[in-house]
């Protein structure tokens, strides 16, 4: 197969779209593990909900799919904190294995639930449509669909945002060093349990903001979420645990891993490459790519 330079472009710029979704999901998974060292396993049904409450808040309101995509994040982010509160922050201290078995609860929950709501809307999947469906941008070479171009500049946005909040603000600062040390934070008069609250609030609307992107360029259904959030851990894994930076260049470079192999190898290596890559990570760098906390 030939790769010649219009192909080229066009595998970046998927790469480029994709890996801005799951370094989205990944840094939601990111946070709430580097702060309170839980691995939330549901954290691609909490994506499939956004995607759907962004399609509904959209069809409803008649607005913008892109305005409605605040709604879904806001309504998903206090689930979020809802699970927090009367999930996880109840089994805190317990075996690990509590924490695995309320993931899976959740998912089976969050999973059968959207399935029954979206049963009478739609037989199998939906799809998101923007006003920019069929509008593009012509740069000689190839067309870039404005959505794309909407997709990636609202995750940066996001991710700048969040490393402003996360480094700039008194509240990020109680965040990082509660996921430093949760005990000293705890002596410096820091309220844990509210960093726990708004840490899940962010990762559960990261996670509806990402659904709501992807839905934008992938049809999606109430168990879709399950491969994505897969890769999500791939991703989280090859950038470090606990790393925000590992989470967004572990995200982009899996998108265009994945866009590469999906070119050259066919779409059924899409959703496998996760764990080739994953797996040569592990061989060569156990740790990730850059060490927790980074």
């Amino acid at each position: 197969m030939v790769l010649d330079s219009s192909s080229l472009l066009q595998i970046l710029i998927w790469g480029l779209v994709v890996g801005s979704i799951y370094m989205l999901l990944a840094t939601g998974l990111t946070l709430i593990f580097g702060v309170m060292k839980i691995v939330n396993f549901a954290q691609g049904e909490l994506m499939m909900w956004g995607a759907f409450l962004t399609f509904l808040l959209a069809r409803w309101l008649e607005v913008n799919p892109y305005a409605a995509l605040a709604g879904s994040a806001l309504l998903v982010g206090l689930a979020g904190v809802a699970i927090e509160r009367f999930g996880f922050s109840r089994i805190r201290g317990t075996a690990k294995i509590n924490e695995i078995f309320l993931s899976i609860a959740l998912i089976l929950v969050l999973q059968n639930t959207l399935a029954r709501v979206f049963v009478p809307y739609f037989r199998e999947y939906a799809q998101i449509r923007t006003p920019y469906a069929t509008e593009f941008f012509d740069l000689g070479v190839i067309n870039l669909r404005y959505d794309f171009v909407i997709l990636i500049g609202l995750a940066w946005a996001l991710m700048l945002g969040l490393g402003y909040f996360l480094y700039r603000t008194a509240v990020g600062r109680d965040l990082r060093a509660t996921s430093q040390n949760r005990s000293a934070a705890m002596l410096m008069g820091i309220d844990v349990r509210r960093v726990d609250m708004l840490c899940f609030c962010i990762g559960a609307a990261l996670a509806a903001v990402a659904g709501s992107l992807y839905g934008v360029i992938n049809p999606f259904s109430p168990y879709a979420g399950t491969i994505a959030a897969i890769k999500a851990f791939a991703v989280i894994i090859l950038g470090g645990l606990g790393s925000v930076t590992g989470a967004v260049v572990g995200g982009l470079l899996y998108g265009v891993v994945e866009s590469v192999a999906t070119f050259f190898l066919g779409g059924s290596w899409r959703d496998a490459i996760a764990f080739v890559l994953l797996i040569v990570v592990l061989m060569l760098r156990p740790e990730g790519i850059f060490k927790e906390g980074g």
